[in-house]
């Protein structure tokens, strides 16, 4: 289902707001917030980081949900429907909520250029501010230091991990990206670092300003027992937790990480509320499957790898792929991890401005593999495609707007 006409409008419009789709910086969404007084939850909690931050977001809100506690989630990009991007008491926000929010931003930004995502943010936090919240759930879009979402004091904040990803706008090194990810870090509040390997710039900086750094398997624990999981946190140990439903091994860190973000926010945590949900959480277009289709959005070599961990771990027999990417994106390393699995690729243009176009894509694809390879037209012809082969597996990734498409062409 598509946004109505009147969002669709709205959506279009704000596209000529700034002369540029990415344009980092807090200046102009701060002189909007001061004119908006907005009304603050008694918590807001912010994830970071490069890869895993829609399956820590969804974790977040379903045990808060389970735990009977209100909460708003805004999350970026969507899959199939703007509304996805925000959600109140686990409702996407209507075309009415969100058209009034973005009238409101309009109105009282004056002449302040705002970017597509400044003024998405500064809508969803009027969406949030309009329903008494006890929780807001904010996921950074890009990068940290100098993302619109930064501009919202947290109560606590975690990183899941730190790859290359942006590096247009990042940097090229783990160091200059980690450094861009700890800017969502404040002085004496709780940081959560949730990844395995942590990058020396994510300790210095919570050193230099006074956070509270938590360390996954430093600071806070977990462990695998005859299939359940057990959490240690400061303030909470909880025994016997159910697996996470989301699919891959590296969702129990990531559920984890919800975890100990909730245990430093203050939270007491029960274990019927967080199992129930553990249990029900669900995230579209990350591991998703829908019969023979798998859906998985890896756009960076870090998510890839992880993909093709699952593969590996759970055989895909034989494999198509339908793959779209972004010209930003370290194409080669994404596709080298793929390669092994796949024994003919789909290539389509991924719906953005920013999409490789096809003849690029399956050019960089022929240089890595030996398969076949096929352009379509559209992600109706991809579809086409695809279903026509007998393989076991239709893989569609590298890219929400390739996955999400292609879900609307199968009217998924």
């Amino acid at each position: 289902m598509a946004e109505g006409p009147e969002l669709q409008a709205w959506l279009n419009q704000l596209h000529n707001f700034s002369r540029t789709e990415i344009e980092l910086g807090l200046d102009r969404v701060e002189q909007v917030l001061e004119r908006l007084d907005l009304n603050m939850p008694a918590s807001v909690l912010t994830v970071g980081g490069t890869n895993g931050k829609g399956s820590t977001v969804a974790t977040l809100a379903s045990i808060l949900n389970a735990s009977g506690l209100a909460c708003g989630v805004y999350t970026s990009p969507h899959l199939q429907r703007y509304n996805e991007r925000v959600r109140v008491r686990g409702e996407l926000a209507t075309d009415d909520e969100l058209i009034a929010s973005f009238e409101q931003v309009d109105a009282a930004r004056g002449d302040v250029p705002l970017t597509y995502f400044e003024f998405g943010t500064l809508a969803a936090l009027l969406c949030f501010s309009a329903s008494p919240l006890d929780t807001w759930v904010l996921e950074v879009g890009l990068g940290g230091r100098l993302d619109a979402v930064n501009a919202i004091e947290p109560s606590a904040g975690l990183i899941t991990n730190v790859a290359l990803d942006h590096c247009d706008w990042l940097g090229d090194t783990i160091p200059a990206i980690a450094r861009e990810k700890a800017g969502i870090m404040r002085r004496d509040k709780p940081i959560v670092f949730a990844g395995r390997d942590v990058p020396a710039a994510i300790p210095e900086q919570a050193e230099r300003i006074g956070a509270d750094l938590r360390i996954a398997q430093r600071d806070y624990h977990w462990s695998v027992d005859n299939g359940h999981w057990h959490f240690e946190g400061r303030s909470n140990t909880l025994q016997r937790l159910s697996l996470p439903a989301l699919d891959g091994e590296y969702q129990l860190m990531n559920a984890a990480g919800a975890l100990a973000l909730l245990d430093a926010a203050g939270m007491r945590l029960d274990v019927d509320c967080v199992n129930r949900g553990l249990k029900s959480v669900t995230l579209p277009g990350r591991m998703q499957r829908f019969g023979r289709w798998l859906f998985d959005v890896a756009h960076n070599p870090a998510a890839a790898n992880a993909l093709a961990q699952t593969l590996a771990t759970s055989p895909p027999g034989r494999c198509v792929a339908v793959v779209g990417m972004l010209d930003d994106k370290d194409v080669d390393a994404v596709l080298a991890e793929l390669v092994p699995f796949i024994e003919r690729w789909v290539v389509v243009e991924a719906i953005s401005p920013r999409a490789l176009p096809t003849s690029a894509l399956a050019e960089r694809i022929g240089a890595l593999s030996q398969a076949p390879i096929q352009t379509a037209a559209d992600m109706h012809d991809a579809v086409a495609i695809a279903r026509d082969d007998a393989a076991d597996t239709l893989l569609v990734t590298g890219s929400f707007f390739v996955v999400g498409p292609v879900q609307q062409a199968l009217g998924l």
